[in-house]
């Protein structure tokens, strides 16, 4: 099982991670699209090719042909909309804020799979892209459509420890250990 070749990666001085890591996909309340979904388009966000070669076939072996092709989408379209929005916001001057973005997003309104999955992983993506604004966008569309703030924060532990065993596992391979 990946997982567990995953978790077996993680050092002994990181061995929190390695616990949560079990707790947040081996113990979710997610539905299985939901959490294969978030766990796939944050693998992808991470940018860890340790990460995502031993996560991957498990997410698509849970997932639809459809919902794997959207968590990818959501990974895909976040990794832009999070830099756009996250520098709109950041700038001092508002008026970038009343320009027109001009990019296309045709995959938010079309994503192939139910709008809440596809909300949750872009949400979980724009965690860990640190993306203010999209984070604010996503939960209240979350929230509008019934989706409880325990559902909404499982997404994000998710993202936050997958982000943290990339950071630790890719740093590990960078020394040489």
């Amino acid at each position: 099982m990946a997982l567990d070749e995953l978790k077996s990666a993680i050092p002994d001085y990181a061995k929190d991670l390695k616990l949560n890591l079990g707790s947040v996909i081996g113990n979710s309340e997610l539905p299985q699209q939901q959490l294969w979904g978030t766990v796939l388009a944050c693998a992808i966000a991470s940018r860890s090719p340790i990460v995502l070669r031993e996560l991957e076939p498990e997410a698509k072996a849970n997932l639809s042909p459809e919902a794997y092709t959207a968590a990818k989408a959501a990974a895909a379209i976040m990794a832009m909309n999070n830099v756009y929005y996250r520098t709109r916001h950041l700038l001092s001057d508002p008026e970038y804020g009343t320009l027109r973005a001009g990019l296309r997003m045709n995959v938010i309104g079309n994503p192939g799979v139910e709008k809440v999955d596809f909300e949750l992983w872009s949400l979980a993506v724009s965690a860990i892209n640190g993306c203010g604004m999209c984070l604010d966008s996503h939960e209240q569309v979350l929230r509008k459509a019934g989706v409880s703030r325990e559902t909404i924060q499982e997404a994000f532990k998710i993202a936050a420890v997958l982000q943290a065993v990339a950071a630790t596992l890719d740093a590990e391979a960078a020394l040489g250990a």
